[in-house]
Formats: structure tokens, sequence, C-alpha cells
């Protein structure tokens, strides 16, 4: 897929669409529609506080048929959204990074997904947890707590921090930087997955979201391929498909003035967070965790999300095998009325307006995730559509809800599915 488009190449796709689409004097139109119809929903979620800025990217049939910016970092209004800004996609990293090597280990045979966690984390034997199977947990049905807030457990009653948890510079010994005046101990990761080992189950197994798994995945895929987690993710799922922008901890990469800012964290890390992962948990983690802490640019996820829409093949590239993407993005456990694919969100299994964040178009084989800082992403195989929706909702703070409250995500993939599809 070409994800570089102009003007001219635009009107030439739009034109390339007439007969595709089967709608020869309509197609033009609606497609002109649709824009006109983001732009709306945009721009009212801006001037409404839902977000400060954003960009929406439609791939139809393997094209790039539209990709815009609105707005800017802040409600300051001085740095313009750009094309080539970084995002920390927040809960969209489940999907695109332990899940691909999952996929791809499970392809070639290396992975089980009824196996139970310990067999892949040894350490975890004796807990509660150890023969919880991994087709339950990825697809949130083994009864995991949702989350842990970890730095909570750092404080005492008074508010200030335990003895050696964080400290104020940098050492061997607090290596691990939260904040240019905030460091974490190096030894914390452990005391995170004792939390996680001795933390309750549920007493019956139901869909209920869990980040625990995917805070795990990064030690698991080292036990299953004896190389390095991100050293593996990057050398066998993002070369292969040429994208530079998908990193944990961008500032060692990328300028901060290309990252769009999430929070004003006023009650763990007093300031602005920008560049370093929202999600604290994934913070405490060094920034590496498939819970939370990928960022990168909407059209290099795009890239990705267009490989799984072609069953794992790529730019004559054959990442996945197309049966480990058919078995990761079905449902498993339908009848217990849970909608969830292998880590992957489905649509509604009963579609309600506004109980929702995809089209109520969306087809049943399609498959994405949201992430908690404004960010969402979708892919239809049978529309041949990856939609990708990038903003940073959470600025000023997380009590900005007006994304959800507008029902703006759904009213905007809705709007591509009215304009591409019959």
């Amino acid at each position: 897929m070409n994800l570089k488009l102009n003007t001219c190449r635009l009107a030439l796709l739009f034109i390339g669409l007439l007969s595709n689409i089967g709608l020869e004097g309509q197609t033009s139109d609606r497609l002109i529609a649709m824009q006109k119809q983001i732009d709306s929903l945009v721009l009212n979620g801006i001037d409404s506080s839902a977000f400060p800025g954003a960009q929406v990217l439609v791939v139809f049939k393997g094209e790039k048929l539209f990709h815009k910016t609105y707005g800017y970092h802040t409600y300051e209004n001085k740095t313009k959204v750009q094309k080539e800004d970084l995002y920390d996609m927040a809960s969209v990293t489940k999907v695109s990074t332990g899940l691909p090597i999952l996929m791809k280990l499970w392809g070639e045979g290396r992975f089980d997904l009824d196996a139970p966690l310990s067999q892949y984390l040894p350490e975890f034997k004796k807990s509660n947890k150890g023969n919880l199977s991994y087709r339950e947990m990825l697809s949130h049905q083994a009864g995991l707590k949702p989350y842990i807030v970890y730095w909570q457990n750092t404080l005492k009653k008074n508010g200030k921090f335990k003895s050696r948890t964080f400290k104020k510079e940098m050492s061997k010994k607090y290596p691990i930087e939260i904040t240019n005046s905030l460091f974490l101990h190096k030894k914390y990761k452990q005391k995170m997955y004792k939390e996680i080992f001795n933390s309750d189950l549920e007493l019956k197994k139901e869909y209920k979201y869990s980040g625990l798994l995917f805070q795990l995945l990064p030690r698991i895929v080292e036990n299953i391929t004896q190389e390095a987690f991100q050293a593996y993710l990057y050398k066998e799922i993002f070369e292969p498909i040429n994208v530079k922008t998908l990193v944990y901890n961008p500032l060692i990469d990328f300028p901060r003035k290309r990252i769009v800012p999430t929070e004003m964290d006023t009650f763990w890390r007093k300031g602005l967070v920008q560049g370093t992962v929202h999600d604290e948990a994934a913070a405490m983690l060094g920034g590496i965790s498939c819970n939370a802490g990928l960022f990168g640019t909407t059209e290099d996820l795009a890239k990705l999300f267009q490989m799984y829409v072609q069953k794992g093949f790529y730019n004559g590239n054959r990442i996945l095998k197309e049966t480990a993407v058919d078995e990761f993005t079905k449902r498993h456990f339908v009848a217990d009325g849970n909608r969830r694919a292998l880590g992957f969100d489905k649509p509604p299994l009963k579609y309600v307006f506004g109980d929702s964040y995809i089209a109520e178009s969306a087809s049943q084989e399609s498959f994405g995730h949201s992430g908690f800082t404004g960010t969402f992403v979708w892919a239809d195989p049978k529309a041949e559509i990856v939609f990708v929706f990038m903003s940073n909702r959470v600025y000023p703070d997380r009590s900005y809800r007006n994304l959800y409250n507008m029902n703006i995500r759904p009213m905007l993939h809705q709007a591509v599915y009215d304009a591409l599809v019959d």
C-alpha cells in the first residue's frame, strides 16, 4: 500500500473508485459529502473541547483515500497538528506490539493459545493465574483484575513516596525516568509483577476488560523467542512493513515538538506529559509494555492494520500466516456474550448507538481497538477499509470526555461507510 497521496493522485483515485463502487454518477458526490461530514464532526469536536486537534485517515482497497489534520496540539493554539506528529497510542498498543508477535509465533507453532500462563511464564506457576489459558486472557474472559494503580502503592499515609522507590536524580539504582525530577528504582518492576501474581480473580469467568496480561507480554515474548522484546518486534513486525515511527520512548529518536502532548498531570508527575507514556503502569515499566507505551504516526499505524486486512501480507512480504490473522480476529467466547476476539475488539453483538465507538455498518469480520488518550483504529477486511482517528482528548486532563459524550468516533466512522459501502 502506497500511503503517499497528492492532490492529482487523489483526483485520479476518485475517478478509479467510480467503477469499483459501482455508483459512477454518485460516487464523487458521496466522497465530497464524506469529507464535509468528517470536517464538520472534527471541527465541532474541537469547538466543544473534545480535543484540541486531531487526524483522520481512511484507507480503501489498499489506497490512502483521505488523510487530514485539524487543530493544534493544545488549546493554546501554538503548534498546528501535522501529519508527521507522533501520538501516544495508549491501548492501541495492545493490538500493535505483543499481539502481532503472538500471532507470528502461533503461526510458527511456537505459541499455544490453550497453554496455561505458567508454560511461558514459569514464575507464575504457583499463582492463582498459573492455569489460565492465553485464549481466555487475550479474550478478556479469564477473570483478571482490570488494572492495578501501582504508583499509589508507593505512597505513605502522609502522601510522600516510600523509601527506596523514587529519587529526584538518576543513578544506577534509579535509572527509570518518570519525569526529569522523578526516577524509579530499577527493581520496582519485580514488585509490580508480584502485585499481578497476588491479585484476585473474579469468581465467574466472564468478559471483563483487563490490561494485566499485556503488562506481562514483553517478558513472555522474551521467554519464547530468547530475544529482546523490542528488537524482535522491530525485526519481525515493523521493519518488514517499513514503518519508522512506531516506537517506545520516542524522545530517544524524535524531537519533543513532533510528539503530541497528552495530559497536564497534577496528581503524580506534576507537569505536562509529552513524549513519555501517559499510562502510569507503562511509565513505571520503563515505558515498555504491551498494555500501553507505543507512539507513532497515524500513517504508520494504518500500514500495520492494512497488513492485517491483507491477512498478514504486505509489500511483497509474508509477515503473518493467514490462519493466524483469522484465528486472532475471530470471537472465541461469543456463546458467553463476549464480543472480543483475541486482543482485538469486535463489533457489539447487538448494536446500540451511543454504546459503541464504531460505525453501525462495520461488518462482523471487522476488528480494531481504541485508546484512552483519544486514539482509535478499525480494520474491515470485508469492506477493505482501514480507519484511523488520532487525538489527545485527555488534554488538559482526563476529565474531558466530550469525545465520548458527543459520539464523535462512531459518526466519523459511519460517514466513511456511507460514502464507500452500499
